[in-house]
């Protein structure tokens, strides 16, 4: 489902080393430190382990053995079609550990930043043109008050800064998820980019997943096609979630001192996609702390990050951030902070209709037999003990109770006043002082 005004246009692949945008020494040192490290012997592998089209890497090599620092081995792989086989030389060794001691960094090519931001812009999250149909279609599971997707659906398609906030467990984590899949197209991940001399590793397994489209592709088109630049992964559209643990320095940039890299912070590997800030509020940091780094990145997008050496320098900010807390916005933001926010949008629990809706949906999927006797009890003496206060929750907790004492007893799933009652008493604890 491609919820974009246009596809995503393709970054070219180099077709010569200068079109790389980085200096030949950084290049050439590359090679080196890559062939040393990675033992490779052929330009095609070379090729595949650096990202670089076949004829660019035979022109590095090329160069690299002009300057007496790879040798030819004189022998003809079979194995890979006859290729000539490529060795540093003992002047190349030294050039390799001479440039591994200054960073450890080797394999695929970095984009530069100022190239990389280019690319950003065409695949902009502010590009993305979402419709009624298409949001419904990725929170279809959940029961939603009819009026939350007519706020929701202008904030998603604006790429700008969400604020949703609500009591506990009315469904503000599945909606942000739902945010996430509603996106539903690709954009290009750098594996690194490249600033002031310095490598930033940006793409990571664990946030990123790779399209099937280049997974398909994958074994011919790093070799033979030139669609699109292999510096870069083809990969969804990305989301970060982070919760209590959320810390200031989480959004700089992580220095590695054995192997003196860098690895890109939280915000800049979810751009063009999705951040989700979720329980704000019970981070370390005060909320207006937090919101106040975030001041310069949601008015100007672009972020300012600092090296080692202490420059600071820009990034690109493309991305929808969504904050979730149980506080009501007044308690934990002064009225600057709230002004910057763009959408505030408040999730309440169901209604009395929309609970029992969710209650029968919970008992289908989990194989309990509804009984009418154990919801009138549920409703008319339960839940007045709450002042009538539902939440989107408390139907998977009370069906998971019962399904547990069902399992414990030796009895097939079903539900009873009684049961009901030994549920509800786990959902609450009583108010009491324990004497120490």
């Amino acid at each position: 489902m491609n919820m974009q005004t246009a596809p995503v246009l393709d970054p070219p692949a180099p077709k010569s080393l200068e079109a790389t945008g980085l200096p030949i020494v950084v290049l050439r040192d590359l090679l080196l430190k890559t062939m040393f490290r990675r033992n490779v012997e052929e330009v095609t592998l070379m090729s595949k382990v650096m990202c670089l089209p076949v004829p660019v890497m035979q022109e590095l090599v090329d160069m690299a053995r002009a300057q007496k620092l790879v040798e030819a081995t004189g022998t003809l792989h079979a194995n890979s079609g006859g290729e000539m086989g490529y060795q540093l030389s003992d002047a190349g060794k030294a050039r390799a550990l001479d440039a591994l001691s200054q960073s450890e960094y080797y394999g695929a090519v970095p984009v530069p930043l100022a190239v990389y931001a280019e690319q950003v812009k065409r695949q902009s999250i502010r590009n993305i043109q979402m419709t009624r149909d298409q949001l419904t279609g990725a929170m279809g599971h959940l029961v939603l008050p009819p009026d939350l997707l007519s706020n929701l659906g202008p904030a998603v398609g604006s790429g700008r800064s969400i604020l949703m906030y609500g009591p506990p467990g009315n469904g503000k984590s599945s909606i942000s998820n739902g945010i996430r899949d509603a996106l539903g197209d690709t954009i290009f991940v750098p594996r690194a980019v490249f600033y002031s001399g310095q490598v930033i590793t940006v793409y990571d397994p664990i946030v990123h997943t790779i399209s099937e489209k280049e997974e398909d592709g994958a074994s011919t088109l790093r070799l033979t096609s030139n669609r699109w630049d292999r510096r870069y992964v083809l990969c969804e559209r990305p989301t970060v979630i982070t919760g209590g643990e959320l810390t200031l320095d989480m959004l700089d940039l992580v220095y590695n001192p054995t192997s003196r890299t860098y690895q890109a912070p939280l915000q800049l590997k979810a751009t063009g996609g999705v951040f989700i800030v979720d329980d704000l509020g019970r981070q370390s940091e005060p909320p207006q702390a937090l919101i106040n780094r975030w001041i310069v990145p949601l008015e100007e997008a672009k972020d300012i990050l600092a090296l080692q050496s202490g420059e600071k320098f820009e990034v690109p900010f493309d991305t929808l951030v969504i904050f979730s807390t149980n506080f009501h916005p007044n308690e934990i933001f002064d009225k600057a902070a709230l002004r910057r926010i763009f959408f505030k949008i408040k999730i309440d629990g169901p209604s009395k209709q929309d609970y029992l809706k969710i209650f029968q949906m919970v008992a289908k999927k989990r194989k309990m037999p509804l009984d009418e006797a154990s919801l009138i009890h549920l409703i008319k003496n339960k839940y007045p003990t709450i002042s009538n206060i539902y939440a989107n929750y408390q139907p998977i907790f009370l069906i998971d109770q019962m399904i547990a004492v069902c399992e414990f007893e030796g009895i097939a799933n079903q539900m009873s006043p009684e049961l009901i009652d030994r549920a509800w008493a786990n959902m609450f604890v009583k108010d009491e002082v324990i004497v120490k």
